[in-house]
């Protein structure tokens, strides 16, 4: 609820405008049974044409200027919930983007999705309904109750006995509604994971045939949440009738109830019974509206509750990150100290006192099994996660001693899985630092390798590439996101495995001109021709480290490497001797 009042309080003036119109409105409406029976009363009933003309011309004019005012009312309102929905749907991408991945690990992306759409938009439509209808609604029918009451006490107490039961059970279908529609978003979320992880492997899916599996897969899902979604609406949609049966019974009695003060002699007019019986009405198309704004609520409040879990489990990066706009430069010294660290929801330890060091300007190279626990010491460095036990220093300073903001900027960090999105080649790379000039750019493409490449394609850096990269080569890609990387001149330069794709030839080159560069390195690599050149190799086998040298050393030492070594040695051999090409030459 705080986080709804907070945004909603940015625009308190628009919302106590659009609920002052809406008053007056109500106002108004209220007001037209009563001039409707001084027309009957005075009017036709008297014969009195003036009365009629009179009355009648009041309860057209005040018609007109209702509907103004309602107009009126709906531009404030609407105004409202649009910016509303946008401060909220803003706040909480941005909230997204700034969570650590042991936070993120904690929702389906699928989730976060329907999230930041679907569940934004319910709230949104409850806050514009509220400011229209939601208030209105309730006020209309306690003030046509009181001036039914006020017109004919006798004829209205049968009004007054339905309400508390109408109280009580809107209430309970308020609660129930809140909890089913809290099932309905989540089946959605279902829906969009399965229709997300079909996109994305749209090309897989069909080399392998397997459209019909994925087709009954989305109908299962899809299933779930059409009969979720029914059973709950008409559960929810059994309130309207209720309410209708129970306010007509009233009106039936009302009229009964007339008959017999008429019959008594009673001074009751027509006009007071078409009156009253004009108020029963007004409530009972009030209760039918409150009855849907009971459904509205509860599905807002589902959603509501599915935003705020969002906010309440950021943690404390989201300050953090937003406290201190000072720039850091850092010398690049990374030292591992007895460091453990398991994943979230995880029972088993990625890494177990893992110690190490690279002086600024080195390039380490990293080397170990799948699964060894390579790309986790990497994502510690930025913060990705944080180590359960030990310390990392950068410049002899704990990582916690730097903003997120500070920490990152000197950083530039190259996954194992390659990410390209839509847009232009230069716009690929730029994405690394969004004010890099267009020689910075060159500049960065040149030290991945990749220059002679781009000015080949149709537009050269302006060339549009697809989603994901897909009309570019492996190595064209990873070169492109070392690029990226390189276009922010970081201190710290985390390179998971991205080389793989690369040529014996174009790694060299590429190697070479990052050894220009005064940044430190860290590589994630299975090549032997990469840690010959490197200034230490880490052997890292089951969260541990195994060995730290350079190649020389690990090579006199560590029986693991040798036999890594000499397996690519032998590879390479023959390799070379299936090359025709490579066998003449290397022929003694």
């Amino acid at each position: 609820m705080q986080t709804f009042t907070r945004f909603l309080g940015r625009y308190k003036a628009y919302v106590v405008v659009a609920i002052m119109l809406m008053l007056i409105e109500l106002t108004v409406e209220v007001a037209q049974p009563l001039m409707m029976s001084k027309v009957i009363d005075e009017g036709i009933v008297a014969g009195n044409v003036n009365s009629i003309l009179l009355w009648g011309g009041l309860l057209l004019g005040t018609t007109i200027f209702a509907f103004a005012i309602g107009i009126l009312s709906s531009f404030y309102s609407a105004h409202v919930s649009q910016n509303f929905g946008f401060d909220l749907r803003q706040s909480l991408y941005e909230c997204i983007q700034r969570m650590s991945y042991n936070t993120f690990s904690k929702f389906q992306e699928a989730s976060l999705l329907t999230r930041i759409s679907n569940d934004v938009n319910q709230v949104q439509n409850a806050v514009f309904m509220g400011m229209r209808i939601m208030l209105r609604a309730p006020l209309l029918v306690i003030t046509s109750l009181i001036m039914a009451l006020a017109l004919n006490a006798k004829l209205a107490i049968y009004l007054l006995i339905a309400f508390p039961i109408l109280a009580i059970f809107l209430g309970w279908l308020m609660v129930r509604n809140n909890k089913l529609f809290h099932i309905v978003q989540q089946k959605l979320d279902q829906v969009n994971k399965v229709m997300q992880q079909s996109l994305m492997s749209v090309r897989l899916i069909r080399v392998f045939g397997r459209m019909s599996h994925e087709n009954n897969q989305f109908q299962h899902k899809n299933e779930q949440l059409r009969a979720r979604t029914v059973a709950t609406m008409i559960f929810a949609e059994l309130s309207n009738p209720i309410v209708l049966i129970l306010i007509n019974s009233c009106i039936l009695f009302m009229l009964w109830a007339a008959r017999n003060q008429i019959q008594a002699g009673s001074s009751i007019t027509v006009g007071e019974i078409v009156a009253v019986v004009n108020y029963a009405m007004r409530i009972t198309g009030a209760l039918s509206m409150i009855s849907m704004i009971v459904n509205g609520i509860a599905r807002a409040s589902a959603s509501m509750q599915r935003v705020d879990e969002v906010f309440a489990v950021a943690d404390s990066e989201q300050t953090e990150a937003k406290a201190s706009a000072d720039s850091v430069h850092m010398e690049g010294d990374i030292c591992f100290s007895g460091v453990c660290f398991t994943y979230p929801e995880s029972n088993m330890n990625t890494l177990s006192d893992v110690s190490f060091q690279v002086k600024s300007g080195q390039l380490l190279a990293i080397m170990g099994a799948t699964g060894s626990g390579k790309t986790s010491i990497l994502q510690l460095i930025p913060r990705m996660y944080h180590a359960d036990a030990g310390v990392i220093t950068i410049d002899q300073k704990p990582v916690e001693h730097y903003a997120l903001h500070q920490l990152r900027m000197n950083i530039g960090y190259v996954p194992q899985e390659i990410m390209l999105f839509s847009g232009t080649v230069a716009d690929n790379i730029r994405w690394g630092k969004l004010d890099a000039t267009d020689d910075e750019v060159v500049e960065a493409a040149k030290l991945a390798q990749i220059h002679d490449t781009i000015i080949e394609l149709p537009q050269g850096y302006d060339t549009m590439i697809g989603q994901k990269g897909v009309n570019l080569s492996g190595g064209q890609k990873q070169r492109l996101s070392i690029a990226r990387a390189l276009v922010r001149k970081p201190a710290i330069l985390l390179l998971d495995d991205c080389t793989s794709a690369l040529d014996v030839e174009t790694e060299r080159r590429l190697l070479d001109a990052i050894g220009e560069l005064s940044c430190t390195v860290l590589l994630v690599t299975q090549k032997m021709s990469t840690t010959v050149r490197a200034d230490s190799v880490l052997i890292v086998d089951d969260g541990k480290v195994m060995k730290q040298g350079t190649h020389e050393e690990l090579m006199l030492h560590s029986s693991l490497y040798r036999k890594i070594y000499q397996s690519q040695r032998g590879k390479e051999r023959e390799a070379a001797w299936t090359n025709p090409t490579t066998r003449e030459l290397t022929a003694p």
